[in-house]
């Protein structure tokens, strides 16, 4: 198997002023606008890459990793993984091969690449179209295993510049393995918040991925509560062949204010590859009445139009009417694209005739197929100098010492250091299941979600205290 081959993961390279999301576009904040402690911890969180120079007073991110990704075409998969059919994945100790350097909490802090998304709803006054803009915001990227998370394991992100808003999240649980975060919008725009606990399974080609928890974002300036759940997601060709990935499964994005839901139908590939990608699904209100059709693929682009001429297209459309035509078509002209690792059939989005764009795909850095296919956000995520050390909980990710020697390119250390990690963790079980003590969370506690009724993780709100003298030494 040539292992070298990524999960095929959305590179197509759109342009669109209305749906662009890349990470550095305008600044939409002034630092004078915001308090003390924001304003120090944007800044210090702004690491700079080595000195690199500044922009209107603000540090510039990095733009690639210290080292290129490593060479893995010399590995034995199958070795590894006959032993594991059937089994949850989250119990079994995975080779560092399988990794990339971030850590779950660090892949979850994704979501916030798609800030944008929310801060344009914010501008609408309509909840229709509010629902419109947050009908994408669910997108989870998916690639490569990422670095389990040791027990709590925190990742904190304040950024000023580009999003405006500061997470934290942190491994409230490792067997199972759960992760809960909580950002805001720095000046209240938004709260948004959730726990994830994805189920893992091997079934011999492929691996399956089903992400229990519930996501719930607020907006307090209109008094509007949504919550949803991600669909399921399996990676294909583990063993043999080009790896890709699929989504499949429904999301029902309800509005608890107004009762308005989204119900998403994101489709299996099926027999012949036809449905890869494609998602389908309405936007109704209070009463279930349709109002909008949404439809395109999570991997491109997402369109909606209003039921009755979506539905009369459709009919013309199996008469055999309505025909396809190249300016129905949305290209691909990306030049970031790799090799397709999917099935040979894949027929781009057709966009009928009065449709609104919600949302396109962005692309990806020109290197970034020897960054682990990193998006811009991704290969800041793992960043770290020294003045953003010294506001980090010792417990960081970006404190990790087995994903920092990964990143730079030293796998011998990163894989002794994940050993040595992991039975530390062990060691740690093991003692407190001698005295009885239960293990303490630090900044999430057990709770009901206001909204769902369902047991959910609440941010304590203590993290940017900055209160560290009871982290535990995890590593």
């Amino acid at each position: 198997m040539n292992i070298e081959e990524e999960f095929y993961d959305a590179v197509t390279g759109f342009e669109s002023d209305q749906s662009s999301g890349e990470f550095s576009e305008s600044s939409q904040t002034v630092l004078d606008e915001m308090g003390p402690d924001k304003k120090e911890s944007s800044m210090l969180e702004s690491a700079n890459n080595g000195g690199r120079p500044q922009e209107n007073g603000i540090k510039k991110h990095r733009i690639s990793l210290p080292a290129p990704m490593f060479s893995r075409s010399d590995f034995s998969v199958w070795t590894i993984l006959k032993k594991c059919i059937g089994l949850e994945l989250s119990k079994i100790t995975m080779p560092i091969v399988f990794n990339e350097p971030l850590s779950f909490l660090q892949r979850i802090t994704e979501y916030m690449e798609h800030t944008y998304l929310i801060n344009k709803a914010c501008t609408l006054t309509d909840s229709v179209e509010r629902m419109q803009v947050r009908t994408y915001y669910y997108y989870y990227k998916k690639k490569r295993k990422k670095f389990s998370g040791v027990g709590g394991n925190t990742f904190k992100m304040t950024t000023l510049e580009d999003l405006g808003f500061r997470f934290i999240s942190e491994q409230v649980s490792h067997h199972p393995p759960v992760s809960a975060f909580h950002s805001e919008g720095l000046n209240n725009e938004f709260i948004f918040h959730g726990s994830i606990y994805p189920k893992l399974k091997f079934w011999g080609k492929s691996v399956e991925a089903e992400p229990k928890g519930t996501i719930t974002l607020e907006l307090p300036k209109y008094k509007e509560a949504y919550t949803w759940t991600n669909p399921t997601c399996c990676v294909h060709n583990v063993i043999i062949g080009k790896l890709w990935i699929e989504q499949y499964g429904n999301v029902e994005v309800t509005n608890h204010s107004t009762g308005e839901k989204c119900v998403l139908n994101f489709k299996s590939c099926g027999l012949f590859g036809k449905e890869l990608h494609r998602v389908e699904g309405y936007i109704q209100d209070k009463s279930k009445k349709k109002l909008y059709v949404v439809y395109g693929k999570w991997t491109e682009c997402l369109w909606c139009i209003d039921p009755v001429t979506y539905e009369n297209y459709k009919k013309n459309e199996k008469r055999g009417d309505q025909k396809k035509t190249k300016q129905n078509e949305e290209p691909v002209t990306s030049e970031n694209d790799e090799a397709d690792d999917m099935p040979e059939i894949q027929e781009t989005v057709h966009v009928i005739p009065g449709s609104k764009l919600l949302w396109r795909i962005c692309s990806r850095p020109s290197h970034s197929s020897k960054m682990y296919n990193f998006t811009k956000f991704a290969v800041m995520l793992n960043e770290l100098d020294k003045e953003l050390e010294t506001i980090l909980a010792p417990s960081d990710c970006r404190l990790r010492p087995d994903i920092r020697a990964m990143e730079n390119g030293n796998m011998e250390l990163a894989s002794k250091e994940k050993e040595r990690l992991e039975e530390k963790q062990r060691a740690s079980r093991k003692e407190r299941a001698k005295s009885e003590e239960e293990w303490r969370t630090r900044w999430f506690q057990q709770g009901t979600n206001l909204y769902t009724g369902n047991s959910d993780w609440i941010y304590t709100g203590e993290y940017f205290n900055r209160n560290f003298t009871d982290c535990p030494n995890i590593y």
